[in-house]
């Protein structure tokens, strides 16, 4: 397999396309984990339907991932590798998304869970669809140590919007001037975030060009070779674990990513009931200024130092020194979520923030050069496969991540029915949790990738010695 597309410098025009897909790429999580808390507040889920919900959906979106890759990977096609199934999951993502919320109050919990479920899972084959190539495209778009992390910066910040402003769904679903109930605007509100979200994700398949793969030589994609693109997904897995380099950054993301994921779904019942003893009104903008100030800090602070740190003190530096400020963070945050005085809480934001704000920017940036390291050993360009392995990492984990919410839920006893005087201890429980356990995730990760050690140096070497072996196919590495 041949690169499709080599160039050390990118046009800003290419990598806002490319930016633009991620936006869809975050805002769909990002909305879902807002809008899950109509479930539970309104339509009565108990926690542990709210947890299979979480869980069974991601787990079967972790199962489709691999093969996707491969057939990415594989795909003959005078449009490329990849463009035709951004463009087709795109839109199957967000016809899916309407279809799913449309829950109503007078049916049974029943028919709610299975007819929310069964969508979820529609949704998840559209994401697969849609992400596993597109994730693919950007590891293709560069061979330049910097301009990579250039890429993913740009397009990290144009998704980070996402987080900024998902958050005012709480509020919006909330106030009555607006819907009657929070059901109604979970109804309403899927329709006019999925359409511009559809739209953003299919405008990487319309504007970043890809040369035409049908001269290459792939493994055939066919019923007949199913069997045997089982058995070569399966070998592309071992080959890719093999990489020492790849398995820290799955290691290392699947620890931040998902330790954060699990308590990120508390944050509603985290500030309402430890900060407004249970009232949601009187909680007014506090629950969405958590994620979209979180959001802002990200883009306009760590996004850039990231960048700029990546070129100075290299990327692994930069991902210890970016994971121990957000240490410092989710102290703070145990001790300025004092109740009465909800602003206090914004003064660890900034820190807090550099966590999962730097992680994809630096990571995304890291994978592109471990692909090298396998196109040395292997010969092959398998963008598709590493980017579904690495994500198939962080949806295996957000599928548990899932389920561990409402096992918190459970274990701490928590009722949101009940005021916070009632149930103290729970409340207690459930901020405990949402400090530490994500702080713990982030020392393991420090602690894994320690030892990394793709430096600039040996990532231009090893781009030297690719390059030299397709101008010299016979000459010994």
């Amino acid at each position: 397999m041949n690169k499709t597309t080599t160039h050390r410098k990118v046009a800003l025009g290419q990598k806002i396309a490319f930016g633009l897909g991620m936006l869809a790429n975050q805002m769909f999580p990002a909305i879902l984990v807002i809008f899950m808390v109509v479930l539970v507040k309104d339509l009565g889920f108990p926690g542990w339907m709210w947890g299979l919900i979480f869980f069974a959906p991601r787990i079967f979106d972790a199962i489709t991932d691999p093969i996707m890759g491969y057939i990415s990977d594989n795909t003959k096609s005078k449009w490329g590798r990849r463009r035709q199934y951004v463009f087709i999951g795109g839109l199957l993502m967000g016809i899916a998304y309407i279809f799913m919320w449309q829950l109503y109050k007078e049916n049974s919990l029943e028919y709610n869970f299975w007819y929310f479920f069964l969508w979820s899972l529609v949704f998840y084959l559209g994401l697969t669809i849609f992400s596993v190539p597109y994730v693919a495209m950007g590891y293709e778009m560069s061979d330049d140590f910097h301009e990579r992390t250039n890429i993913m910066a740009v397009a990290q910040w144009i998704g980070q919007w996402a987080w900024v402003i998902a958050p005012w769904f709480w509020v919006i679903m909330y106030d009555q001037d607006w819907f009657p109930s929070a059901e109604v605007g979970a109804r309403e509100l899927a329709i006019w975030v999925a359409i511009p979200c559809a739209i953003c994700a299919i405008v990487p398949a319309i504007f970043i060009k890809s040369e035409s793969t049908l001269d290459k030589d792939y493994e055939p994609l066919n019923v007949s070779n199913i069997g045997k693109s089982l058995k070569k997904i399966l070998t592309s897995f071992v080959e890719a674990f093999k990489i020492k380099e790849f398995r820290k950054l799955c290691i290392a993301t699947f620890l931040i990513f998902n330790s954060f994921n699990t308590v990120a779904a508390l944050t509603f019942f985290v500030i309402v009931y430890k900060l407004f003893n249970g009232d949601a009104e009187a909680s007014g903008l506090w629950v969405s200024l958590f994620g979209c100030l979180g959001a802002l800090g990200t883009t306009f602070i760590v996004i850039p130092t990231v960048a700029w740190m990546s070129k100075k003190i290299g990327k692994k530096n930069t991902f210890l020194v970016s994971q121990g400020i957000s240490v410092i963070g989710y102290i703070m945050l145990w001790f300025l979520f004092v109740p009465g005085k909800p602003w206090m809480y914004t003064l660890a934001l900034p820190l807090f923030s550099f966590g999962i704000g730097s992680l994809f920017t630096i990571m995304m940036s890291m994978t592109a050069d471990v692909i090298d390291i396998d196109e040395l050993n292997s010969g092959l360009r398998r963008e598709g496969i590493f980017g579904a392995i690495y994500w198939w990492m962080v949806k295996v984990g957000f599928a548990i991540a899932g389920g561990l919410s409402g096992v918190i839920i459970a274990i701490v006893g928590f009722n949101p029915e009940l005021p916070t005087i009632d149930q103290q201890g729970a409340v207690d429980g459930l901020h405990a949790f949402f400090c530490f356990f994500p702080m713990a995730g982030t020392l393991l990760a420090i602690w894994v990738m320690k030892s990394y050690d793709v430096t600039e140096q040996r990532a231009n070497e090893i781009r030297a010695k690719i390059e030299s072996r397709k101008k010299f196919p016979n000459q010994e590495n």
